[in-house]
Protein backbone atom coordinates (compact mmCIF):
# COMPACT_ATOMS: atom_id res chain seq x y z
CA UNK A 1 0.00 0.00 0.00
CA UNK A 2 1.19 3.59 -0.64
CA UNK A 3 -0.07 7.09 0.35
CA UNK A 4 -0.29 9.85 -2.27
CA UNK A 5 -0.06 13.64 -1.55
CA UNK A 6 -3.80 13.91 -0.71
CA UNK A 7 -3.47 11.08 1.84
CA UNK A 8 -5.38 8.64 -0.33
CA UNK A 9 -4.19 5.09 0.07
CA UNK A 10 -3.60 3.17 -3.17
CA UNK A 11 -2.68 -0.48 -3.71
CA UNK A 12 0.68 -1.25 -5.27
CA UNK A 13 0.24 -3.49 -8.28
CA UNK A 14 1.82 -6.93 -7.94
CA UNK A 15 4.12 -7.92 -10.78
CA UNK A 16 2.94 -10.46 -13.34
CA UNK A 17 5.04 -13.59 -12.82
CA UNK A 18 5.27 -16.66 -15.01
CA UNK A 19 7.87 -19.37 -15.48
CA UNK A 20 8.79 -22.19 -17.80
CA UNK A 21 10.99 -25.22 -17.21
CA UNK A 22 12.16 -27.76 -19.79
CA UNK A 23 13.37 -31.38 -19.88
CA UNK A 24 17.04 -30.38 -20.13
CA UNK A 25 16.95 -28.40 -16.87
CA UNK A 26 16.81 -24.96 -18.47
CA UNK A 27 14.06 -22.46 -17.83
CA UNK A 28 13.22 -18.87 -17.19
CA UNK A 29 11.20 -16.64 -14.88
CA UNK A 30 9.37 -13.63 -16.35
CA UNK A 31 8.57 -10.74 -14.00
CA UNK A 32 6.61 -8.02 -15.81
CA UNK A 33 8.29 -9.12 -19.02
CA UNK A 34 11.83 -9.11 -17.59
CA UNK A 35 13.29 -12.59 -18.08
CA UNK A 36 15.67 -14.30 -15.68
CA UNK A 37 17.19 -17.55 -16.96
CA UNK A 38 17.72 -20.73 -14.94
CA UNK A 39 20.08 -23.62 -15.73
CA UNK A 40 20.26 -26.78 -13.63
CA UNK A 41 21.16 -30.45 -14.11
CA UNK A 42 17.56 -31.68 -14.37
CA UNK A 43 14.02 -30.49 -14.83
CA UNK A 44 13.19 -31.16 -11.17
CA UNK A 45 16.17 -29.13 -9.93
CA UNK A 46 15.22 -26.27 -12.22
CA UNK A 47 11.67 -26.37 -10.85
CA UNK A 48 12.93 -26.11 -7.26
CA UNK A 49 15.25 -23.24 -8.21
CA UNK A 50 12.39 -21.34 -9.85
CA UNK A 51 10.15 -21.92 -6.84
CA UNK A 52 12.87 -20.63 -4.46
CA UNK A 53 13.47 -17.53 -6.60
CA UNK A 54 9.78 -16.67 -6.70
CA UNK A 55 9.61 -17.14 -2.92
CA UNK A 56 12.25 -14.40 -2.64
CA UNK A 57 10.05 -12.11 -4.74
CA UNK A 58 7.08 -12.95 -2.51
CA UNK A 59 9.14 -12.09 0.58
CA UNK A 60 9.91 -8.68 -0.91
CA UNK A 61 6.23 -8.06 -1.55
CA UNK A 62 5.23 -9.34 1.89
CA UNK A 63 2.56 -11.75 0.69
CA UNK A 64 2.12 -14.87 -1.44
CA UNK A 65 2.22 -14.44 -5.21
CA UNK A 66 0.39 -16.44 -7.87
CA UNK A 67 2.45 -17.84 -10.72
CA UNK A 68 1.82 -20.12 -13.66
CA UNK A 69 4.64 -22.57 -14.34
CA UNK A 70 4.73 -24.35 -17.70
CA UNK A 71 6.60 -27.64 -17.97
CA UNK A 72 6.52 -30.45 -20.58
CA UNK A 73 3.40 -31.87 -18.92
CA UNK A 74 1.33 -28.66 -19.16
CA UNK A 75 0.63 -25.59 -17.01
CA UNK A 76 0.65 -25.66 -13.21
CA UNK A 77 -0.87 -22.71 -11.27
CA UNK A 78 0.76 -22.13 -7.89
CA UNK A 79 0.56 -19.77 -4.95
CA UNK A 80 4.11 -19.37 -3.62
CA UNK A 81 4.57 -17.98 -0.11
CA UNK A 82 7.48 -15.89 1.23
CA UNK A 83 8.69 -18.82 3.35
CA UNK A 84 8.97 -21.02 0.25
CA UNK A 85 5.84 -23.06 0.92
CA UNK A 86 3.58 -23.72 -2.03
CA UNK A 87 -0.17 -24.06 -2.43
CA UNK A 88 -2.29 -24.86 -5.43
CA UNK A 89 -3.74 -21.66 -6.83
CA UNK A 90 -7.53 -21.61 -7.19
CA UNK A 91 -7.20 -21.49 -10.97
CA UNK A 92 -4.99 -24.58 -11.26
CA UNK A 93 -7.60 -26.82 -12.81
CA UNK A 94 -8.68 -24.18 -15.26
CA UNK A 95 -5.09 -23.46 -16.22
CA UNK A 96 -4.36 -27.12 -16.82
CA UNK A 97 -7.54 -27.57 -18.84
CA UNK A 98 -6.70 -24.49 -20.89
CA UNK A 99 -3.23 -25.87 -21.56
CA UNK A 100 -4.79 -29.10 -22.75
CA UNK A 101 -7.19 -27.20 -24.98
CA UNK A 102 -4.43 -24.99 -26.38
CA UNK A 103 -2.08 -27.92 -27.06
CA UNK A 104 -1.66 -28.50 -30.80
CA UNK A 105 -3.48 -31.51 -32.11
CA UNK A 106 -1.26 -34.55 -32.46
CA UNK A 107 -1.37 -35.32 -36.14
CA UNK A 108 -0.21 -38.87 -35.46
CA UNK A 109 -2.94 -39.57 -32.93
CA UNK A 110 -5.82 -40.68 -35.14
CA UNK A 111 -6.30 -44.32 -36.00
CA UNK A 112 -7.27 -44.11 -39.64
CA UNK A 113 -10.17 -46.47 -40.30
CA UNK A 114 -10.02 -48.85 -43.27
CA UNK A 115 -11.35 -47.43 -46.51
CA UNK A 116 -15.07 -47.95 -46.88
CA UNK A 117 -16.46 -49.45 -50.08
CA UNK A 118 -17.87 -46.92 -52.51
CA UNK A 119 -21.68 -46.73 -52.23
CA UNK A 120 -23.92 -47.37 -55.21
CA UNK A 121 -24.47 -44.05 -57.00
CA UNK A 122 -27.76 -42.40 -56.12
CA UNK A 123 -29.11 -39.99 -58.77
CA UNK A 124 -30.80 -37.88 -56.10
CA UNK A 125 -27.67 -37.74 -53.93
CA UNK A 126 -25.49 -36.94 -56.95
CA UNK A 127 -27.69 -33.96 -57.75
CA UNK A 128 -26.72 -32.51 -54.36
CA UNK A 129 -28.85 -31.08 -51.56
CA UNK A 130 -31.15 -28.12 -52.11
CA UNK A 131 -29.23 -24.82 -51.88
CA UNK A 132 -30.81 -23.98 -48.55
CA UNK A 133 -29.31 -27.10 -46.94
CA UNK A 134 -25.68 -26.58 -47.91
CA UNK A 135 -24.85 -24.05 -45.19
CA UNK A 136 -26.58 -26.11 -42.52
CA UNK A 137 -24.81 -29.33 -43.46
CA UNK A 138 -21.21 -28.12 -43.20
CA UNK A 139 -21.21 -27.27 -39.46
CA UNK A 140 -22.74 -30.66 -38.67
CA UNK A 141 -19.88 -32.42 -40.44
CA UNK A 142 -17.34 -30.26 -38.59
CA UNK A 143 -18.87 -31.10 -35.22
CA UNK A 144 -18.87 -34.83 -35.90
CA UNK A 145 -15.24 -34.87 -37.07
CA UNK A 146 -14.16 -32.90 -34.01
CA UNK A 147 -15.55 -35.60 -31.73
CA UNK A 148 -14.01 -38.58 -33.52
CA UNK A 149 -11.98 -40.72 -31.09
CA UNK A 150 -8.23 -40.77 -31.51
CA UNK A 151 -5.81 -43.65 -31.25
CA UNK A 152 -4.82 -42.43 -27.79
CA UNK A 153 -8.49 -42.50 -26.77
CA UNK A 154 -8.67 -46.13 -27.87
CA UNK A 155 -5.57 -47.04 -25.88
CA UNK A 156 -6.91 -45.24 -22.81
CA UNK A 157 -10.23 -47.07 -23.06
CA UNK A 158 -8.52 -50.46 -23.26
CA UNK A 159 -5.73 -49.79 -20.77
CA UNK A 160 -6.96 -47.49 -17.97
CA UNK A 161 -4.38 -46.65 -15.31
CA UNK A 162 -4.53 -45.39 -11.75
CA UNK A 163 -3.42 -41.73 -11.77
CA UNK A 164 -1.23 -41.57 -8.64
CA UNK A 165 1.14 -38.65 -8.01
CA UNK A 166 3.14 -37.10 -10.83
CA UNK A 167 6.48 -38.73 -11.56
CA UNK A 168 7.71 -36.30 -14.21
CA UNK A 169 7.97 -32.57 -14.70
CA UNK A 170 7.95 -29.65 -12.31
CA UNK A 171 5.12 -31.26 -10.34
CA UNK A 172 7.63 -33.68 -8.82
CA UNK A 173 9.64 -30.71 -7.56
CA UNK A 174 6.50 -29.23 -6.01
CA UNK A 175 5.91 -32.46 -4.09
CA UNK A 176 9.49 -32.38 -2.85
CA UNK A 177 9.62 -28.77 -1.70
CA UNK A 178 6.27 -29.18 0.10
CA UNK A 179 7.38 -32.50 1.67
CA UNK A 180 4.35 -34.15 0.12
CA UNK A 181 1.82 -31.63 1.45
CA UNK A 182 0.96 -30.98 -2.19
CA UNK A 183 1.13 -34.10 -4.31
CA UNK A 184 -0.15 -33.10 -7.74
CA UNK A 185 -1.38 -35.71 -10.14
CA UNK A 186 0.20 -36.32 -13.54
CA UNK A 187 -0.21 -33.81 -16.33
CA UNK A 188 -1.90 -34.65 -19.61
CA UNK A 189 1.31 -35.79 -21.29
CA UNK A 190 2.27 -38.04 -18.39
CA UNK A 191 -1.23 -39.53 -18.31
CA UNK A 192 -0.87 -40.50 -21.97
CA UNK A 193 2.56 -41.98 -21.26
CA UNK A 194 1.13 -44.13 -18.46
CA UNK A 195 -1.61 -45.44 -20.72
CA UNK A 196 0.97 -46.36 -23.35
CA UNK A 197 3.15 -48.09 -20.76
CA UNK A 198 0.15 -50.09 -19.58
CA UNK A 199 -0.49 -51.23 -23.17
CA UNK A 200 3.12 -52.40 -23.57
CA UNK A 201 3.27 -54.10 -20.16
CA UNK A 202 0.03 -56.05 -20.38
CA UNK A 203 0.15 -59.82 -20.29
CA UNK A 204 0.06 -61.83 -23.52
CA UNK A 205 -1.45 -65.26 -24.05
CA UNK A 206 1.87 -66.68 -25.24
CA UNK A 207 5.04 -65.64 -27.10
CA UNK A 208 4.44 -62.98 -29.75
CA UNK A 209 6.30 -62.40 -33.00
CA UNK A 210 6.47 -58.95 -34.60
CA UNK A 211 7.85 -58.79 -38.14
CA UNK A 212 9.22 -55.50 -39.50
CA UNK A 213 9.11 -55.17 -43.29
CA UNK A 214 10.04 -52.96 -46.23
CA UNK A 215 11.92 -54.50 -49.15
CA UNK A 216 14.09 -51.42 -49.66
CA UNK A 217 17.30 -50.70 -47.84
CA UNK A 218 17.46 -47.48 -45.85
CA UNK A 219 13.78 -47.62 -44.87
CA UNK A 220 14.65 -47.70 -41.11
CA UNK A 221 13.70 -51.36 -40.63
CA UNK A 222 16.69 -52.05 -38.41
CA UNK A 223 16.19 -48.82 -36.47
CA UNK A 224 12.54 -49.71 -35.90
CA UNK A 225 13.47 -53.25 -34.83
CA UNK A 226 15.97 -51.94 -32.28
CA UNK A 227 13.66 -49.26 -30.92
CA UNK A 228 10.65 -51.56 -30.59
CA UNK A 229 12.77 -54.22 -28.86
CA UNK A 230 14.39 -51.66 -26.55
CA UNK A 231 11.01 -50.23 -25.54
CA UNK A 232 9.49 -53.68 -24.95
CA UNK A 233 12.58 -54.65 -22.96
CA UNK A 234 12.58 -51.56 -20.78
CA UNK A 235 8.85 -51.64 -20.08
CA UNK A 236 8.48 -55.41 -19.64
CA UNK A 237 11.76 -56.13 -17.86
CA UNK A 238 13.42 -58.33 -20.45
CA UNK A 239 12.50 -61.55 -22.28
CA UNK A 240 12.61 -59.62 -25.57
CA UNK A 241 14.66 -60.55 -28.64
CA UNK A 242 15.60 -58.46 -31.69
CA UNK A 243 16.35 -60.99 -34.44
CA UNK A 244 18.00 -60.23 -37.78
CA UNK A 245 16.35 -62.63 -40.23
CA UNK A 246 18.31 -61.64 -43.31
CA UNK A 247 18.98 -64.62 -45.57
CA UNK A 248 22.67 -63.67 -45.73
CA UNK A 249 23.96 -60.50 -44.03
CA UNK A 250 22.05 -57.76 -42.17
CA UNK A 251 23.09 -54.79 -40.04
CA UNK A 252 21.26 -55.42 -36.77
CA UNK A 253 24.45 -56.70 -35.14
CA UNK A 254 26.25 -53.49 -36.11
CA UNK A 255 23.54 -51.31 -34.57
CA UNK A 256 23.63 -53.17 -31.24
CA UNK A 257 26.09 -52.92 -28.38
CA UNK A 258 29.04 -55.25 -28.88
CA UNK A 259 29.55 -58.22 -26.58
CA UNK A 260 32.32 -60.70 -25.88
CA UNK A 261 31.37 -62.91 -28.84
CA UNK A 262 30.44 -62.37 -32.47
CA UNK A 263 28.27 -65.45 -32.99
CA UNK A 264 25.16 -65.15 -35.13
CA UNK A 265 21.94 -66.91 -36.07
CA UNK A 266 23.91 -69.17 -38.41
CA UNK A 267 26.12 -70.29 -35.52
CA UNK A 268 23.07 -71.01 -33.38
CA UNK A 269 21.47 -72.92 -36.22
CA UNK A 270 24.55 -75.10 -36.64
CA UNK A 271 24.77 -75.66 -32.88
CA UNK A 272 21.15 -76.72 -32.38
CA UNK A 273 21.85 -80.47 -32.88
CA UNK A 274 24.61 -80.38 -30.25
CA UNK A 275 22.39 -78.53 -27.76
CA UNK A 276 19.94 -81.40 -27.69
CA UNK A 277 16.43 -81.73 -29.03
CA UNK A 278 13.94 -78.89 -28.75
CA UNK A 279 12.75 -79.94 -25.31
CA UNK A 280 16.20 -80.00 -23.72
CA UNK A 281 17.61 -76.66 -24.90
CA UNK A 282 18.00 -74.32 -21.91
CA UNK A 283 17.89 -70.53 -21.83
CA UNK A 284 21.49 -70.47 -20.65
CA UNK A 285 22.50 -72.28 -23.83
CA UNK A 286 21.47 -69.21 -25.82
CA UNK A 287 23.80 -66.84 -23.99
CA UNK A 288 26.69 -67.90 -26.22
CA UNK A 289 24.78 -66.80 -29.33
CA UNK A 290 22.69 -63.73 -28.42
CA UNK A 291 24.12 -60.32 -27.60
CA UNK A 292 22.68 -58.92 -24.41
CA UNK A 293 21.77 -55.24 -24.43
CA UNK A 294 21.90 -54.90 -20.66
CA UNK A 295 20.86 -51.25 -20.43
CA UNK A 296 17.64 -51.80 -22.40
CA UNK A 297 17.04 -55.36 -21.17
CA UNK A 298 16.74 -57.17 -24.50
CA UNK A 299 18.88 -59.52 -26.57
CA UNK A 300 20.04 -59.36 -30.19
CA UNK A 301 20.45 -62.33 -32.52
CA UNK A 302 22.55 -61.05 -35.41
CA UNK A 303 22.64 -62.40 -38.95
CA UNK A 304 25.75 -63.81 -40.58
CA UNK A 305 28.59 -61.27 -40.52
CA UNK A 306 31.32 -63.35 -42.17
CA UNK A 307 32.11 -61.82 -45.57
CA UNK A 308 33.62 -65.13 -46.74
CA UNK A 309 30.65 -67.21 -45.64
CA UNK A 310 28.37 -68.89 -48.14
CA UNK A 311 25.73 -69.70 -45.51
CA UNK A 312 22.14 -68.79 -46.21
CA UNK A 313 19.08 -68.94 -43.96
CA UNK A 314 16.00 -70.51 -45.55
CA UNK A 315 12.43 -71.18 -44.38
CA UNK A 316 13.35 -74.42 -42.59
CA UNK A 317 16.19 -72.63 -40.80
CA UNK A 318 13.87 -69.84 -39.69
CA UNK A 319 11.28 -72.30 -38.41
CA UNK A 320 13.87 -74.29 -36.45
CA UNK A 321 15.22 -71.15 -34.81
CA UNK A 322 11.75 -69.72 -34.18
CA UNK A 323 10.57 -72.91 -32.48
CA UNK A 324 13.45 -72.73 -30.01
CA UNK A 325 13.58 -68.97 -29.46
CA UNK A 326 9.84 -68.61 -28.84
CA UNK A 327 10.21 -70.95 -25.86
CA UNK A 328 12.41 -68.42 -24.05
CA UNK A 329 11.28 -64.98 -25.26
CA UNK A 330 7.90 -63.38 -24.72
CA UNK A 331 8.39 -60.88 -27.56
CA UNK A 332 10.41 -61.50 -30.73
CA UNK A 333 10.94 -58.50 -33.03
CA UNK A 334 12.14 -59.76 -36.40
CA UNK A 335 14.10 -57.57 -38.81
CA UNK A 336 13.70 -58.79 -42.39
CA UNK A 337 15.83 -58.59 -45.50
CA UNK A 338 15.06 -56.90 -48.80
CA UNK A 339 14.11 -60.02 -50.77
CA UNK A 340 10.41 -60.75 -50.34
CA UNK A 341 10.82 -63.89 -52.46
CA UNK A 342 13.31 -65.41 -50.02
CA UNK A 343 11.78 -68.38 -48.23
CA UNK A 344 12.92 -67.17 -44.78
CA UNK A 345 11.19 -63.81 -45.43
CA UNK A 346 7.95 -65.60 -46.27
CA UNK A 347 8.31 -67.90 -43.25
CA UNK A 348 8.67 -64.89 -40.95
CA UNK A 349 5.52 -63.28 -42.33
CA UNK A 350 3.65 -66.57 -41.88
CA UNK A 351 4.77 -66.69 -38.22
CA UNK A 352 3.94 -63.03 -37.52
CA UNK A 353 1.38 -62.08 -34.90
CA UNK A 354 1.82 -58.47 -35.98
CA UNK A 355 3.33 -56.99 -39.14
CA UNK A 356 4.93 -53.55 -38.91
CA UNK A 357 5.59 -51.81 -42.20
CA UNK A 358 8.11 -49.00 -41.87
CA UNK A 359 9.01 -46.18 -44.22
CA UNK A 360 10.73 -42.87 -44.16
CA UNK A 361 8.66 -39.98 -45.47
CA UNK A 362 10.29 -40.28 -48.88
CA UNK A 363 8.85 -41.29 -52.24
CA UNK A 364 11.16 -44.25 -52.83
CA UNK A 365 10.87 -45.96 -49.43
CA UNK A 366 7.13 -45.29 -49.32
CA UNK A 367 6.57 -46.81 -52.76
CA UNK A 368 8.52 -49.87 -51.66
CA UNK A 369 6.37 -50.21 -48.53
CA UNK A 370 3.18 -49.83 -50.57
CA UNK A 371 4.40 -52.44 -53.05
CA UNK A 372 5.13 -54.86 -50.22
CA UNK A 373 1.61 -54.50 -48.82
CA UNK A 374 0.12 -54.99 -52.30
CA UNK A 375 2.17 -58.17 -52.68
CA UNK A 376 1.03 -59.48 -49.29
CA UNK A 377 -2.61 -58.79 -50.11
CA UNK A 378 -2.32 -60.55 -53.45
CA UNK A 379 -0.81 -63.66 -51.84
CA UNK A 380 -3.47 -64.31 -49.22
CA UNK A 381 -2.33 -62.05 -46.38
CA UNK A 382 -5.18 -59.52 -46.55
CA UNK A 383 -6.06 -59.94 -42.88
CA UNK A 384 -2.43 -59.49 -41.78
CA UNK A 385 -2.24 -56.25 -43.75
CA UNK A 386 -5.49 -54.96 -42.25
CA UNK A 387 -4.10 -55.63 -38.75
CA UNK A 388 -0.66 -54.19 -39.57
CA UNK A 389 0.80 -50.98 -38.16
CA UNK A 390 2.54 -48.38 -40.30
CA UNK A 391 5.44 -46.44 -38.79
CA UNK A 392 6.46 -43.33 -40.74
CA UNK A 393 9.88 -41.98 -39.82
CA UNK A 394 10.99 -38.42 -40.51
CA UNK A 395 14.23 -38.66 -42.53
CA UNK A 396 15.22 -35.08 -41.71
CA UNK A 397 14.10 -32.13 -39.63
CA UNK A 398 12.17 -30.77 -42.63
CA UNK A 399 9.42 -33.00 -43.96
CA UNK A 400 7.48 -32.77 -47.21
CA UNK A 401 4.03 -32.05 -45.77
CA UNK A 402 2.17 -32.90 -48.98
CA UNK A 403 3.91 -36.27 -49.20
CA UNK A 404 3.24 -36.86 -45.53
CA UNK A 405 -0.48 -36.28 -46.09
CA UNK A 406 -0.53 -38.61 -49.09
CA UNK A 407 1.25 -41.37 -47.18
CA UNK A 408 -1.09 -41.08 -44.21
CA UNK A 409 -4.05 -41.34 -46.55
CA UNK A 410 -2.67 -44.32 -48.47
CA UNK A 411 -1.40 -46.42 -45.58
CA UNK A 412 -4.33 -45.38 -43.41
CA UNK A 413 -6.65 -47.04 -45.90
CA UNK A 414 -4.64 -50.26 -45.77
CA UNK A 415 -3.39 -50.77 -42.20
CA UNK A 416 -4.84 -50.63 -38.71
CA UNK A 417 -2.96 -47.55 -37.51
CA UNK A 418 -0.26 -45.07 -38.46
CA UNK A 419 2.33 -43.73 -36.04
CA UNK A 420 4.96 -41.11 -36.86
CA UNK A 421 8.35 -40.91 -35.19
CA UNK A 422 10.61 -37.84 -35.34
CA UNK A 423 14.03 -37.40 -36.84
CA UNK A 424 16.80 -37.80 -34.27
CA UNK A 425 20.47 -37.34 -35.17
CA UNK A 426 21.41 -40.08 -32.68
CA UNK A 427 19.61 -42.65 -34.84
CA UNK A 428 21.08 -41.83 -38.24
CA UNK A 429 24.82 -42.19 -37.65
CA UNK A 430 24.73 -45.91 -38.47
CA UNK A 431 26.61 -47.09 -35.37
CA UNK A 432 25.30 -48.75 -32.22
CA UNK A 433 22.13 -47.06 -30.98
CA UNK A 434 22.55 -45.42 -27.58
CA UNK A 435 19.02 -45.26 -26.20
CA UNK A 436 20.00 -42.80 -23.48
CA UNK A 437 21.32 -40.29 -26.02
CA UNK A 438 17.94 -40.01 -27.77
CA UNK A 439 15.83 -36.93 -27.23
CA UNK A 440 12.91 -37.33 -24.79
CA UNK A 441 10.38 -36.71 -27.55
CA UNK A 442 12.01 -39.49 -29.61
CA UNK A 443 11.70 -41.96 -26.74
CA UNK A 444 8.10 -40.87 -26.15
CA UNK A 445 7.26 -41.36 -29.84
CA UNK A 446 8.69 -44.89 -29.86
CA UNK A 447 6.83 -45.70 -26.63
CA UNK A 448 3.65 -44.68 -28.38
CA UNK A 449 4.54 -46.72 -31.48
CA UNK A 450 5.29 -49.76 -29.31
CA UNK A 451 1.99 -49.34 -27.45
CA UNK A 452 0.08 -49.33 -30.74
CA UNK A 453 1.95 -52.44 -31.89
CA UNK A 454 1.35 -54.18 -28.54
CA UNK A 455 -2.35 -53.39 -28.75
CA UNK A 456 -2.58 -55.65 -31.78
CA UNK A 457 -0.97 -58.66 -30.14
Amino acid sequence: MADDEQGVTTKTRDPEISAEVREDGTGEISVDGVVERVERESLQEAGVAITSRIAELAEGLGHPVPVQVRDPEGVWSLLIHPDGSVDEAPGETAATDKAAADEPADETADATPPAKPEPTPDPVAEAGPPPGLIAASAPARDRSSATLPTLDDLLAARHPVTPGPAEHGVRVGIRRVTFGAISPGPGRKEQRRRVQQAAVRRGFDGPKTIVVINPKGGAHKTTATMMLAATFGLERGGYTLAWDNNETRGTLGWRSAHTEHARTAVDLLHALPTLGDEGTVRVGDLDAFVRTQSTQQFDVLASDEDSASAASVDAASFTSLHDVLSRFYRVLVVDTGNNMRASNWQAAVKAADQIVVVSTIREDTAQSAAWALDALRSTGHEDAVRRAVTILSEPDRKVDKDLRTRLRSHFGALTRAIVEVPHDAALVAGGPIDFESLRPDTRDAWLRATAVVADGL
